[in-house]
């Protein structure tokens, strides 16, 4: 059976993407839903992932602002771009799961 030309082919990406919802709808349908534990542990991992890269920032700021006695002026932008950071990472990994 070929492929009419209005018609997607395999090589379409919203195909491949519409294929790969399916397989993960039938594998969670199959495995059941998860337990209370988890669930926790995802919450936990979640949390981990935005917290740490602010700690370095933060971390990474102080030690620049102690080493050029510039008060707050890397620390605050740092801890920033960490929290940013950590938001987006933690939307990608929610996105992949």
């Amino acid at each position: 059976m070929t492929a009419r030309p209005d018609e997607p082919g395999e090589s379409d990406p919203l195909v491949q993407r519409v294929r790969r919802q399916s397989e993960r709808d039938r594998r969670a349908r199959a495995a059941g839903p998860p337990s209370v534990a988890r669930r926790l542990a995802q919450i936990g991992v979640l949390g981990w992932i935005i917290v740490t890269p602010m700690l370095i920032g933060l971390f990474l700021g102080r030690w620049l602002d102690r080493s050029l006695a510039s008060g707050l002026f890397w620390t605050a932008p740092l801890l920033l771009l960490g929290a940013v950071l950590g938001c987006w990472s933690a939307w990608k990994w929610m996105r992949s799961a």
